[in-house]
């Protein structure tokens, strides 16, 4: 079976889990080794949601989450010092 054919067989396992309970399958849907099977080929479980077209991916990218955060951070930061010093 080639990369491809495993990465579909990935997706049709969530897909059939998908159309068989209506909802968004759960890790505990599945035998261990198929989740195994669906973490090697997709990646972590939201992202495999995400590959399968069963979940939106996140409107912010994790990389621009971080900075957002790192700004907030410093904001908060510059605004103590104020506080405290003036």
């Amino acid at each position: 079976m080639s990369a491809d054919e495993k990465y579909e067989k990935a997706v049709a396992l969530l897909c059939d889990k998908y159309n068989e309970l209506g909802t968004l399958p759960k890790r505990s849907d599945f035998s261990p080794d198929e989740v195994c099977f669906i973490k090697q080929k997709l990646g972590p479980w939201t992202r495999a949601l995400e590959a399968a077209g069963l979940k939106e991916p996140p409107k912010v990218s994790a990389k621009e989450k971080s900075r957002l955060k790192r700004e907030r951070s410093h904001r908060r930061r510059k605004a103590a010092n104020r506080i405290t010093n003036g």
